[in-house]
């Protein structure tokens, strides 16, 4: 049994004891173990030593034993009854956005509702609203959600879909007849959401290459099966495609099967105007390949430089190719520090301390703790009185510690009358303030608005977090004008967060052009509340490459002089 499927099946657990009603700490104990799981670097099948399981953070005895059950025999008694229960079958309603546990609990308990077609139907017929506790506005909110889950269903966050198949690859890549291999399609250009994995692979002998594919350990069901391309699907529940293409061709291929289509169009009508044919096999002037080895020869065939993949959308890369224009694209060595993450002070996993080691270890030179204020009190949010604390012991670590800073922050609510949930005088001892709404996004368009730009204009604050609040796949962006938010951080000298949190990317690729376009730094924070989180940062790098961004562009990639030059505090 893999890490994923044991963290599924925690997570499954967590959700079903939440619907039932069950301690909350219990609940949270779950998902804290399914989220150490997941970010683990082997497999806990490969321990020889279980009971080292139980020392692993946030994993404590009883999690533990239930672990060790299903390493042993594949299945867990506890779970397997629990699956048995009246509320499980409600697990389907968390995914829609507006349906917490209480809610799902009420619409079974008084309608019968235990599905998604079922509540769909209920909601258009304005049954739902009768209950108590819901309401016409909550109703409408969770028919948008059931409408939001149905349109992403196909296709799955990038940041669920991309280690899983990093992980194929690096198995294919062991295969002996392999000579060159790169995930392609849409995960190769770091699309949002990815309805499949990609992948290609160059060698002479791609019959065997497919026989050794289909027979991974990752493998659940065979889709096909052919002489250069095969499709499974994995025990993890998502298609990876593999094709085979002979050395001479990877280059090409490459290109080809990255996209995007409107991309590929464009770059064969540039080769057809030179009298020439590009394909996946390479560069053809009549009969004779021309091109094709690497990607740069496609390029240079029609005289433009290397394109970058997560510019290939047909979105100006190629007049800005052929202009000698294209943007000097961040990278992910640039980035010097994470300037929000959270700590055991509020809902994050770890220490102020362990955090800021994680940090060091990355290469970083700073890290800003922002836990959250008081208003969000499901996390833990911090009162004043313990932000003051957190500041003097943030003093002492930053004593302790040699070649790194620890900034003391906060993720302060924007609360829906537009004032700030902690008073200046404190946002004033702050290094860094972000600032972020969390609650009341059904306000209208101008409201928001309104709501946000206050909190730009505040002197203490200097960071807007996750600007549009989406939840990608569970939540659409509120209404707001993001033009106005952009104008006013111009007007103020504020920044935008990149929120590189796998279900945010928030700024999308495109607000991040925009951003550019009006000279507004952002910055690619992680919003991390356990260490292994601070690996998002390379869907935040991503995101921003996407939308055109350079490192001059970003906050986070000034030294700590630099950086605290900036905030003038």
């Amino acid at each position: 049994m893999t890490n994923q499927e044991i963290a599924r099946i925690l997570v499954h657990i967590s959700e079903i004891l939440n619907i039932q009603g069950e301690n909350p700490f219990k609940i949270r104990a779950y998902i804290k173990a399914s989220q150490t799981i997941e970010g683990l670097t082997y497999e806990l099948s490969s321990l020889e030593d279980k009971n080292k399981i139980a020392k692993l953070p946030g994993i404590g005895g009883g999690i533990a034993k239930k672990i060790m059950e299903l390493l042993e025999t594949g299945e867990l008694k506890y779970y397997e009854e629990l699956k048995k229960t009246e509320y499980a079958p409600l697990t389907e309603f968390l995914k829609i956005s507006g349906m917490g546990p209480k809610h799902a609990k009420l619409v079974y308990d008084k309608l019968g509702i235990k599905t998604v077609e079922e509540l769909k139907k209920a909601a258009e017929e304005g049954r739902l609203k009768a209950l108590h506790g819901l309401g016409e506005k909550v109703e409408q909110n969770i028919l948008r959600g059931i409408q939001q889950v149905q349109k992403y269903k196909e296709r799955l966050p990038l940041a669920f879909i991309y280690p899983r198949a990093q992980n194929i690859l690096e198995e294919v890549k062991k295969f002996k007849e392999v000579k060159q291999i790169l995930l392609a399609g849409s995960l190769r250009r770091m699309r949002e959401t990815i309805a499949d994995a990609d992948i290609l692979a160059s060698s002479d002998h791609a019959e065997k290459v497919m026989e050794a594919f289909v027979n991974l350990p990752q493998t659940d069901k065979v889709v096909a099966k052919g002489k250069t391309k095969s499709s499974i699907v994995t025990r993890d529940g998502f298609q990876v495609d593999l094709r085979v293409v002979p050395p001479e061709s990877f280059g090409a291929a490459s290109h080809y099967f990255t996209g995007s289509k409107a991309h590929n169009i464009r770059i064969r009508s540039l080769g057809a105007d030179k009298g020439l044919k590009i394909n996946e096999y390479g560069v053809f002037k009549k009969e004779k390949r021309i091109a094709g080895k690497t990607e740069e020869e496609i390029f240079k065939s029609i005289n433009l430089p290397y394109i970058p993949p997560e510019l290939r959308e047909d979105q100006g890369e190629i007049e800005a190719a052929q202009n000698r224009k294209l943007p000097s694209l961040i990278e992910l060595k640039e980035i010097k520090g994470d300037l929000h993450v959270h700590t055991d002070w509020s809902d994050g996993n770890n220490s102020i301390e362990e955090m800021a080691q994680a940090a060091k270890n990355r290469g970083y030179q700073y890290i800003a703790i922002c836990d959250h204020s008081p208003a969000m009190g499901i996390t833990g949010g911090l009162t004043q009185e313990r932000l003051q604390k957190q500041i003097e012991e943030i003093g002492r670590l930053n004593r302790k510690l040699k070649g790194f800073k620890i900034l003391s922050g906060t993720e302060v609510d924007i609360r829906s009358n537009s004032q700030l949930d902690f008073e200046d005088e404190i946002l004033e001892k702050l290094d860094l303030v972000v600032a972020a709404v969390h609650t009341k996004f059904g306000q209208p368009k101008e409201e928001m608005t309104k709501r946000i730009i206050k909190a730009i204009e505040n002197p203490n604050v200097d960071i807007i977090a996750h600007p549009t609040g989406r939840l990608i796949g569970k939540r659409e962006p509120y209404q707001v004008d993001m033009d106005k938010i952009m104008d006013a951080c111009k007007a103020n000298a504020k920044v935008l967060e990149l929120n590189a949190y796998p279900e945010r990317l928030d700024l999308s690729d495109i607000h991040c052009r925009r951003a550019k376009e009006k000279g507004i730094k952002i910055v690619i924070s992680t919003d991390a509340h356990m260490d292994i989180h601070l690996e998002w940062i390379k869907f935040g790098v991503a995101t921003a490459r996407r939308g055109w961004i350079e490192p001059q562009d970003v906050l986070n990639t000034l030294t700590l002089s630099q950086l605290l030059k900036f905030l003038g505090r």
